[in-house]
């Protein structure tokens, strides 16, 4: 393979003190890397956007999360527990022999970093599909890269409406979506005679449209919404948007936050009004959230778009325990870590109805054709672009120990 030759690399050739013939010579060597580069870069660019990609003995599956920042603790379980899922899958021979590699690609949960990490797997003719992208800012600014291709994107980890297009057949949406989850929260609160919530809501495009959802929600069941805060996602504002919501006396305040702003503004608004009830949703965070919360969890209602990890009863939930401890994991099941599971199932049953002359036109009509699929406890079923496969969505506590119980 050419190496990648850097624009500077021309000027610095011209500026070095090489005779005129050497000087030619350099810079007409790095042109041709560079054109050769960008010739290669287009070739595979265009693979990617055909049927043409590169199938062997591996199936990879390109996945742009975020593994640092304020959403890094969430991305790294749910990775875990997709993982953990096709590696007890290639312990058992692979699907129609073939073994399934997830790459995952840490984008920091910043935009540009995403759509950088997506360019490189479309650009790679090896990368099969894209699979569980994190981040409802990232998945909006991929959609357009994949439009009018035949390149899968699999079970994008957003409950955005945004993420799911009626017009794209390439883009699969397995769990329930946040308005979905905002529903049953304000109707539950409804039923438990709340009249007046607020929402903290994280400043971006995910947080924006939970607000709206709750504004929708609130409307239908005649709750009225005293207050929408916004709050960075680095959650330096998390003090001053506790204040700001306690001031104004809700009854109930609704989370549409994720990360690190999720732990600062539970602190926060614990210190100003205690025992004030929260309301949160699925991507609230990992385990590692609520080491971080300590007793500030307790009693947070939280929305679930998979079973109770702990609850062996359920057949799906069985297998993942056992996968979860074959793949050498030293964290304690999770809702985050059973999501990412049951996500990397689906795909796996997907490709397996695929059939051995696997292409990606062949794995979208599979994918179409799954229609009242019992994992074991939890049914999915694809029947049109713009909706999700399940509609499951329980309310969960959090117990004194940090545990969630039903």
């Amino acid at each position: 393979m050419l190496p990648h030759c850097e624009p500077s690399a021309l000027s610095q050739a011209s500026e070095s003190g090489h005779s005129p013939a050497r000087r030619r010579l350099l810079v007409n060597a790095a042109a041709f890397a560079a054109a050769a580069g960008c010739g290669r870069a287009m070739a595979t660019s265009q693979a990617a956007a055909s049927n043409s990609a590169q199938i062997g003995d591996v199936i990879r599956l390109g996945q742009s999360l975020a593994l640092t920042g304020p959403l890094g603790e969430l991305g790294k379980v749910i990775h875990q527990g997709s993982r953990a899922c096709f590696e007890a899958v290639n312990a058992q021979g692979g699907i129609h022999g073939r073994r399934i590699e997830l790459i995952g690609k840490d984008d920091g949960y910043d935009v540009a970093h995403s759509v950088a990490n997506t360019k490189t797997f479309l650009a790679d003719p090896d990368v099969f599909a894209l699979f569980s992208p994190l981040g409802t800012p990232m998945v909006e600014a991929l959609l357009p890269l994949i439009r009018n291709t035949d390149m899968p994107c699999f079970a994008p980890l957003t409950g955005a409406t945004s993420a799911r297009p009626a017009d794209m057949r390439n883009v699969f949406n397995v769990t329930p979506s946040y308005p979905e989850e905002a529903e049953r929260q304000v109707e539950h609160l409804a039923t438990i005679g709340i009249r007046k919530i607020a929402i903290a809501y994280q400043s971006n495009s995910f947080g924006k449209e939970i607000v709206q959802a709750v504004e929708a929600a609130a409307k239908k069941h005649k709750v009225t919404l005293a207050a929408a805060v916004p709050v960075q996602s680095d959650a330096s504002d998390a003090g001053a948007a506790a204040a700001k919501i306690a001031a104004g006396a809700p009854e109930a305040v609704l989370l549409g936050l994720a990360g690190k702003p999720t732990i600062g503004f539970i602190k926060a608004i614990r210190a100003e009004k205690k025992g004030l009830p929260l309301y949160a949703l699925s991507v609230m965070g990992s385990a590692a959230t609520l080491a971080a919360l300590g007793k500030d969890a307790y009693g947070i209602t939280v929305t679930q778009v998979v079973p109770l990890p702990t609850n062996a009863v359920v057949p799906v939930v069985r297998d993942f325990q056992q996968a979860w401890r074959d793949s050498g994991s030293t964290l304690d099941p999770s809702h985050i870590a059973l999501w990412g599971y049951i996500n990397a199932r689906v795909f796996v049953e997907a490709l397996r109805r695929s059939g051995r002359n696997l292409t990606r036109k062949s794995f979208i009509e599979s994918a179409w054709g799954l229609r009242r699929l019992d994992l074991g406890g939890y049914d999915v079923s694809f029947d049109q672009p713009g909706r999700n496969a399940s509609r499951f969505v329980e309310l969960t506590m959090i117990s004194h120990a940090g545990k969630f119980i039903r």
